[in-house]
């Protein structure tokens, strides 16, 4: 288990989702991963956090009716200058949809997305650091990014971020690690065309369960979907589905659990 302090540039910090229906996603996420919620900064519209054993782990906001996004789960990235890394962003050729903005005094945020398309936050600790715990069930424990192929979109994150990059060399798969001080932080997965042509290049959260099987049952029996059945990874069991609004995330019981 890891507790939350002031994370270094590039870290993996916050996951947030925004919905139309605030409170359908509540009960949600309620019942699949026991969250309960608290009101969190209303600067962007209604937003609560959702606490595991009292601690937060994750953000949930509502969308304005009239504004038709996908709905998808985003991990924020920890800067030190929120301004500063927007403008390294459009520089290497992203864009800054959102912000820099202030979040009252939890800190400053900004909306991205990386040049193939890829939407993540850039989070700028105040008061509010991100997630405090990762480990348990019910608690974001990874991120990895879907997109066509790793080598051009590792330089960006590099560039940007200051992370190692470490290639797996493979002749079946296009996969990269990357590294903050050396410790592994998050994944990059060249999928080529395989990408889902609704979504194209994302980000995808893995949250820990006590059971991948009953987990991935328990999502169709709460009126979300099972994309990929449970099935054994290197990283443990896992499954992909989406809650009932189209949030893609992915089931994992860790292979160390």
């Amino acid at each position: 288990m890891t507790e939350a302090t002031p994370r270094s540039p590039g870290t993996p910090c916050w996951v947030s989702l925004m919905v139309h229906g605030l409170d359908a996603t509540q009960e949600f996420y309620n019942a699949l991963f026991d969250w309960e919620f608290v009101p969190g900064p209303q600067q962007l519209g209604p937003y609560v956090r959702a606490l595991l054993g009292g601690k937060e782990v994750a953000g949930i906001g509502q969308l304005p009716p009239d504004r038709h996004l996908r709905i998808a789960w985003t991990p924020y990235l920890a800067t030190e200058d929120a301004d500063e890394t927007a403008e390294s962003i459009r520089c290497c050729g992203g864009t800054v949809a959102v912000g820099p903005l202030d979040a009252g005094e939890a800190g400053r945020l900004a909306i991205c997305s990386d040049p193939a398309g890829a939407v993540f936050g850039v989070w700028q600790a105040e008061a509010h650091h991100g997630t405090v715990i990762a480990g348990p069930p019910g608690t974001p424990v990874w991120n990895e990014l879907l997109t066509y192929e790793t080598s051009s979109i590792g330089k960006f994150y590099r560039t940007v971020f200051g992370y190692e990059v470490e290639p797996v060399v493979s002749a079946d798969h296009d996969y990269a690690t990357l590294h903050v001080a050396g410790a592994p932080v998050a994944s990059l997965h060249g999928v080529g065309n395989a990408l889902p042509r609704d979504r194209g290049p994302h980000w995808m959260t893995y949250f820990e369960v006590a059971d991948t099987d009953a987990a991935a049952g328990l999502v169709q029996e709460l009126g979300g979907q099972v994309l990929r059945p449970p099935r054994e990874g290197t990283a443990g069991r896992l499954a992909l589905v989406a809650d009932p609004e189209g949030a893609v995330f992915t089931l994992v019981r860790s292979a160390e659990r």
